[in-house]
């Protein structure tokens, strides 16, 4: 059996609520970068490094690749400008998620929960499917500790089989991490649950 407990928090959610991190608040420069059909490149080696270092992204051969949700989140803090890859037109954050959208049904939702773990001051990045959308680390742990937290993200009123939550709560404890029910409700907010594995004696 699986048992939800309501209004999750890291026992260091206090100091992560402090918003978004002092970078991102002070970005003065604005960062440039390309539509592709795979995400958003940045060709910049020093604002690929930059970001890569913030956990955004994937560096390929000096270029950095960010997911489309990643590019939204970006774009939103206005510290990306986004041009389509073909054209040279500068895109809006409409134009991004329209694009997003037509590749993952889900577009919304998966935006909506990493922009809000990332306004807490969390390192978010891809999850590995199973439902996984997402591994979460805390401030100051990327790059130096494996995630803690897993994300399963759903939407108010959007069915999910408890063999669903089963299998993605037997793979998250096989890796010894915890998961978390992130459910994005009608007016667009964002609450966690955490899922526990219970054993009937």
């Amino acid at each position: 059996m699986i048992a939800l407990e309501n209004g999750w928090k890291d026992p260091a959610m206090s100091e992560q609520l402090k918003h978004e991190t002092a970078e991102e608040r002070n970005a003065e420069l604005v960062i440039e970068s390309l539509l592709t059909e795979d995400g958003v490149k940045v060709s910049s080696r020093e604002s690929a490094e930059g970001l890569s270092s913030r956990g955004y992204g994937v560096s390929e051969n000096g270029e950095l690749m960010l997911t489309f949700y990643e590019a939204l989140y970006l774009r939103g803090k206005e510290i990306l400008e986004i041009r389509d890859g073909k054209t040279g037109e500068k895109l809006s954050f409409q134009d991004i998620l329209k694009h997003f959208k037509s590749t993952d049904e889900n577009a919304w939702v998966k935006y909506l929960i990493y922009r809000d773990l990332r306004s807490r001051g969390y390192v978010v990045r891809e999850g590995f499917g199973l439902g996984i959308d997402f591994r979460l680390y805390k401030r100051g742990e990327y790059g130096e500790e494996t995630a803690r937290y897993m994300i399963f993200g759903i939407q108010e009123g959007q069915p999910v089989t408890l063999e669903e939550l089963a299998r993605a709560q037997m793979n998250v404890q096989s890796l010894k991490k915890k998961l978390v029910l992130a459910v994005v409700n009608r007016r667009g907010e964002v609450v966690y649950y955490s899922l526990s594995q219970l054993t009937l004696k």
